[in-house]
């Protein structure tokens, strides 16, 4: 279900159309919690699992909702609002998934919390070079603005100082949330080409990453 609804923003061409996907799936979620799902393989399965790990509802429904309000295909105005959006959808999945894990903890949740608002960001700084190629630009627009960049900085991969320290900005955010995890690894590369977006390196899968996480958990990082 999260990767359909991830997909739907990028998928459809009219807002209307994602609206009634949104809808669909609203209504899905109210149909499981009545236990008359529809009878569609992702819904069974998520049924499925809401009846066997008694999952909240009210995650599920902050991340429709929050994936709604986001078909707009706008920047964000702030760091603000790109940090309400990963809470209402990255950190609402990670809850869901304490809840798989039979996890009742309120350390674990707040540290799902952190978890989720620098994944989002980081997403968001990941993605920038794909957005740029379909014209697209969700940077939050205060910092642009802080830095005198503009939309057609991004789309034309300006490399400019001003452009780096954008970026500079938004992923000394994440890394306020996190620093220990596999996010650190795309942030840090980012510091390694001076916070060119756009660097090849930072399109490169880091292979290594599941010998780092484990030798991270060895040593208690997280």
């Amino acid at each position: 279900m999260w990767n359909w609804l991830r997909l739907v923003k990028d998928s459809v061409s009219e807002k209307t159309i994602g609206l009634m996907r949104m809808e669909f799936w609203k209504k899905t979620v109210d149909d499981i919690y009545r236990d008359n799902p529809p009878q569609q393989p992702v819904a069974l399965e998520l049924w499925k699992a809401v009846k066997r790990h008694n999952l909240t509802k009210r995650w599920l429904m902050k991340i429709i909702d929050e994936r709604e309000k986001n078909l707009d295909d706008r920047a964000y105005r702030n760091i603000q609002e790109l940090e309400n959006y990963a809470e209402n959808t990255q950190s609402a999945l990670l809850y869901l998934t304490l809840e798989i894990l039979g996890v009742k903890d309120l350390h674990a949740d707040h540290a799902a919390s952190h978890i989720g608002k620098a994944q989002g960001i980081v997403t968001c700084l990941r993605a920038t070079p794909y957005h740029g190629s379909r014209r697209r630009v969700f940077l939050p627009m205060d910092i642009c603005m802080l830095h005198g960049v503009s939309q057609e900085d991004f789309l034309r991969k300006n490399q400019d100082k001003n452009v780096r320290d954008v970026i500079y900005d938004i992923a000394s955010q994440a890394h306020l949330h996190l620093k220990h995890v596999a996010l650190e690894d795309y942030l840090k590369k980012i510091q390694r080409v001076d916070f060119d977006i756009f660097h090849p390196s930072l399109q490169q899968k880091n292979t290594l990453l599941p010998l780092s996480l484990y030798i991270q958990s060895w040593r208690n990082r997280y």
